[in-house]
């Protein structure tokens, strides 16, 4: 779609040409939602896409991604720069969730060439899978101010709601770090939706630190994602609990799913990711 409100496209070279991002001016990536609607209140956008950040870096913390990274990266279709992705799979099992929020996504091969990491993130919508599997991973967030100071968010607390986050105007999501246990990690991965190739209605994923603790996540079926932590690989009456626990103003309603059905398949979805940790769990020496 055309955007004939944007009177001015920048291309930012150094962070310094960042400065000038809030208001009516926002941040230009892959696009592929910015382009999609009416951006009536804009007249500027920045591309950030030339600032040269690697796909992948590995850091003593355990691995960053930029907020550059496309999908394709991300889901290893397309080596990283510094990286090839199948690498990362074969050194860390808990990466192969990436390739399963990408598969998760209605969106075409074209489309993954093209939308960022950083996109999916900073739209916050319930159905993303990218935002969804980075949070299982207990993934934090380096967020670039516009006064030049850096700060860190937990991605579990950086979704307020649907389509909204906590970001403040004129910042910019950097990259994000997913730490070494959680590379490390045993994962799970289910998806319903109402139609085979439809919009998530729930995603659920589970992870099983290498010191046996577990984390649930789910996402698309509530406004903004919910995690809950366990000490162990929890049982199904866990799980019930869990599902029990969520507020029912929570779950999401839209076209591709009522509340009470979400509620329903989360709680299937659960118990299956719940079993997989189990049975995980065995396997360990």
């Amino acid at each position: 779609m055309d955007l004939d409100t944007i009177r001015e496209v920048l291309v930012a070279r150094e962070r310094a040409d960042l400065r000038m991002l809030g208001g009516s001016c926002a941040v230009l990536a892959g696009g592929t939602f910015l382009f999609a609607e009416p951006q009536d209140q804009l007249d500027r956008l920045v591309d950030i896409t030339a600032l040269g950040w690697p796909a992948f870096t590995v850091v003593p913390e355990g691995l960053e991604i930029a907020a550059t990274c496309t999908l394709a990266e991300f889901a290893g279709s397309v080596p990283g720069r510094e990286l090839g992705a199948p690498v990362l799979r074969a050194e860390w099992p808990g990466t192969r969730l990436f390739a399963q929020a990408c598969r998760a996504l209605l969106a075409s091969h074209k489309i993954w060439r093209t939308a960022t990491v950083g996109g999916n993130v900073c739209l916050s919508l319930p159905a993303g899978a990218v935002l969804g599997a980075l949070i299982a991973l207990d993934g934090a967030a380096l967020v670039w101010g516009s006064d030049g100071v850096d700060r860190r968010i937990p991605l579990r607390e950086f979704v307020l709601g649907p389509g909204r986050n906590v970001l403040l105007p004129g910042e910019v999501v950097r990259s994000i770090t997913v730490p070494t246990s959680s590379l490390l990690a045993h994962t799970s991965f289910r998806k319903a939706a109402l139609a085979p190739l439809g919009r998530s209605g729930s995603v659920v994923m589970g992870r099983r630190d290498p010191d046996g603790r577990c984390a649930v996540t789910i996402t698309a079926a509530t406004g903004s994602p919910v995690v809950v932590d366990f000490a162990a690989a929890p049982d199904d009456s866990e799980i019930d609990m869990m599902v029990a626990g969520i507020n029912p103003m929570l779950w999401f309603d839209d076209p591709h799913g009522a509340p009470d059905w979400r509620r329903h398949v989360t709680g299937l979805l659960a118990r299956e990711v719940a079993a997989e940790l189990r049975a995980a769990d065995r396997e360990q020496p």
